[in-house]
């Protein structure tokens, strides 16, 4: 099978690791396992981390790829409610464990170590594999799996947005926060964004954010706060300041959910402006099996599409990493699978 493979590890701070387009042996699935044709793969950050060493866990050679979606090939032995044929995406949180509040020692990405959906066929286990909802394609199905579980986790299960709650996120643009849009919106809450881009805002608006602000306006908070009325809970993937940002934005007993950090480290918070108004401030990274099948059945039943931003071909994934490493995407970026 044709293959995207990862053979280099760089250290940080240098260019992103080279990847090869090559054939390689196609994988026979085990007990438990079963053997998927993908259709459709898709990017996330992660991917890019991963080339420039910052991200652990990386070993070589490996197929990168946490997102996919497809038509079971083969089943190996003991697998149940499954047959040849079926359409699925992939859950790519693999191990999560039996606790729901974290995950096991065991838990792990799909892609790098493990082979990812870069290829033409992957083998994963049956319990990561679910039906694909009927009302997407599979390049739409094949662009939710890590981002859609990852916004779920924030916004529903750590959260507890409801409707009229006044969600915040900052950033709007990025495949998981414009999921968290997408999931929020569907909660009936009242969604604010921020964005450097007026494009990306005006975007965000037409998807059902209630309005937003420029984050390059020096009075930027202020607009923000006097436009929103002030955030019951703000899903925050930047980090840095913008941190510090959303502590002056918080309603009393608050929440902020943090799964990212993009700008790096929170720099210089004041205790007493989380402590004096009683906030609750939660991490949150990906999910377990039953908070997937959750995300896939409000999908299903708000009739959610993810906005895709462009559609590339396996051969074309440099290009399609360089357009995610700038970061002036709006959605997530697809790749198309021969």
């Amino acid at each position: 099978m044709k293959a995207i493979v990862l053979k280099d590890k760089v250290k940080p701070g240098g260019e992103m690791a080279p990847l090869y387009y090559e054939e390689v042996e196609t994988p026979k699935p085990g007990n438990g396992e079963v053997l998927i044709r993908l259709r459709n793969a898709a990017l996330n950050r992660r991917d890019v981390f991963i080339r420039y060493g910052t991200y652990p866990g990386i070993q070589v050679p490996s197929i990168p790829g946490a997102d996919g979606a497809g038509v079971i090939e083969e089943l190996g032995e003991g697998v149940e409610g499954l047959e040849v044929g079926n359409e699925v995406v992939i859950n790519s949180s693999m191990n999560w464990g039996d606790n729901p509040d974290y995950p096991s020692r065991e838990h792990s990405v799909l892609g790098v170590p493990i082979d990812g959906t870069y290829a033409q066929f992957i083998k994963v286990p049956a319990k990561n594999v679910f039906a694909k909802p009927k009302h997407l394609t599979f390049e739409e199905a094949a662009a939710i799996p890590l981002g859609g579980l990852t916004a779920y986790r924030a916004v529903v299960t750590k959260g507890q947005v409801k409707e009229g709650d006044t969600v915040v996120i900052p950033g709007i643009g990025g495949g998981v926060a414009t999921i968290v849009l997408q999931i929020a919106v569907a909660r009936g809450a009242n969604v604010y964004v921020t964005s450097s881009s007026d494009q990306k805002i005006e975007k965000a608006i037409e998807l059902g954010a209630k309005g937003g602000v420029n984050y390059r306006s020096n009075n930027w908070v202020k607009e923000l706060k006097e436009l929103s009325g002030g955030a019951d809970v703000s899903i925050d993937s930047i980090g840095g300041d913008t941190f510090n940002d959303l502590i002056s934005l918080a309603k009393p007993a608050s929440k902020i959910v943090s799964f990212g950090s993009t700008l790096g480290p929170v720099d210089n918070v004041l205790m007493p402006r989380i402590f004096f108004k009683q906030m609750h401030i939660l991490g949150s990274t990906m999910g377990t099996p039953d908070e997937f099948k959750s995300m896939l059945a409000l999908y299903e039943e708000k009739q959610i599409k993810p906005v895709i931003e462009k559609v590339y071909s396996l051969e074309e994934i440099e290009e399609a990493h360089h357009q995610m490493d700038k970061g002036d995407s709006f959605g997530k970026i697809v790749i198309a699978i021969s």
